[in-house]
């Protein structure tokens, strides 16, 4: 990238968004018309024509195209969501919403989940726009709301009630991957993601005989739940290995000169060391407790009591994910999807990622390019209804001791000023190519 007022822009634009609060609490306790705002302006000075589209007021999205250079190219959706989760202020060194610049890094909630792939979008995009570049194909700029809680006011929504904007669109990128690896022995690695667990949280709900809390009492909701949340928590799920997740350790075990023996997954990932936390919260399904609520007096037994879990699954694991809850809620706990989402899969011998991992390769040579599964979810996954493929791929350069993955949602969310330029130079370079 030959233009560097780019690479100050990125650092502006990371930093602008961050100040704009877009937190999500869910139940849509959120405004992301600000941040739309703020994105529109930008596209519309290089040139674009930004839709802000709204499911409910000040949920607001914001759509634009770029003209490609080939008119019979498929078109490329380029994403990235506007909204944050909650910050608590008193945990972090900085305010979380002030978008600080210490010591050459970006402080702020939204600094790596996403905002600062909003803003290397935002620089790409008004970079062409001095240099007079064009992509080959159409490309589909997205800022979308929600994705923290349902995506219904987000991506989901121009998904069902906007899909024209994204005709011609075979293809996807957004958050998630490329990001620098350290196993901790010298080698970088930059993971892109291929595919992603389903999304199935879960509410259970216990019902028994409500009644005062010195008397026996066999019929006690809390207890039922508390037996069934045990049994859900600590329950051991068998292995399961997705083409995608396939395709990682193999890679990986290439990487360290070792077999990949799949006939003993979990030895093969103790072998790779530090490396295996790319791959182990893929390689089964997952269900975690996470809410408990029940009772309004300490003498009261409640005729009701209920619990949360947030359940991930695998591409072609839902039926096993069901039908194991079923078995482990028992018959005096019901359960049902609170929020339901699918599993996705992405071709890793694709030519979109073989520019991706040249794309990295290109600015990032020591580095080794791997395909991996997102434990969580993005975007994606609504996108995919419109028959489009997606991949994790928002490129950053991070140094060694700064844990990436930790800072999702973590305190003293942050993202070093030289991650963002690379992630600038590769993002130009990919999508120049792709």
């Amino acid at each position: 990238m030959a233009d560097p007022q780019a690479l100050d822009e990125v650092v502006e634009f990371t930093s602008g968004l961050i100040r704009i609060d877009t937190t999500n609490r869910g139940g849509g306790d959120c405004r992301e018309r600000p941040a739309a705002e703020y994105a529109a302006e930008w596209l519309a000075g290089a040139g674009l024509e930004p839709l802000m589209l709204e499911r409910t007021p000040g949920r607001t999205n914001v759509v634009a195209r770029i003209p490609g250079t080939d008119p019979a190219a498929d078109a490329l959706l380029v994403h990235g969501h506007l909204d944050v989760v909650p910050a608590e202020a008193a945990e972090w060194s900085v305010p979380p919403f002030s978008g600080e610049v210490r010591d050459g890094v970006v402080w702020g909630r939204g600094a790596v989940d996403m905002k600062n792939m909003d803003a290397m979008i935002l620089a790409v995009v008004r970079s062409w726009a001095r240099t007079g570049v064009r992509p080959r194909r159409d490309l589909v700029i997205a800022f979308t709301a929600d994705e923290e809680a349902s995506a219904e006011d987000g991506s989901g929504f121009l998904a069902d009630e906007h899909a024209g904007l994204f005709e011609g669109c075979t293809e996807g990128i957004s958050e998630s991957g490329a990001f620098t690896f350290h196993d901790g022995a010298g080698r970088q690695i930059y993971p892109i993601a291929a595919g992603e667990r389903g999304t199935g949280w879960l509410k259970l709900t216990a019902r028994g005989r409500a009644g005062h809390g010195s008397k026996v009492n066999r019929e006690n909701a809390v207890t039922r739940l508390a037996a069934a949340v045990t049994r859900v928590g600590e329950h051991e799920w068998p292995l399961r290995l997705t083409p995608t997740v396939r395709a990682a350790l193999t890679e990986l075990a290439a990487l360290y000169g070792i077999d990949a023996d799949f006939g003993d997954v979990d030895r093969l990932l103790e072998k790779l060391g530090p490396a295996a936390r790319l791959v182990e919260a893929t390689v089964r399904n997952s269900a975690n407790p996470t809410m408990l609520e029940a009772g309004y007096k300490l003498n009261v037994i409640p005729g009701e009591a209920v619990a949360h879990v947030d359940g991930r699954y695998l591409p072609g694991g839902e039926e096993e994910f069901t039908a194991t809850l079923d078995r482990l809620t028992g018959p005096d706990v019901d359960w049902e999807f609170a929020h339901r989402e699918v599993a996705l899969e992405a071709p890793v011998d694709s030519a979109l990622f073989d520019r991706m991992r040249a794309a990295v390769q290109e600015f990032a040579p020591e580095g080794h390019v791997v395909p991996y599964c997102m434990s969580g979810g993005t975007d994606a996954k609504q996108f995919s209804r419109l028959g489009i493929t997606g991949y994790g791929f928002a490129p950053l350069k991070l140094p060694e001791g700064l844990d990436y993955q930790a800072l999702f949602h973590g305190v003293d969310e942050r993202v070093p000023v030289e991650a963002l330029h690379f992630g600038v130079r590769v993002l130009d370079r990919f999508l120049r190519t792709a």
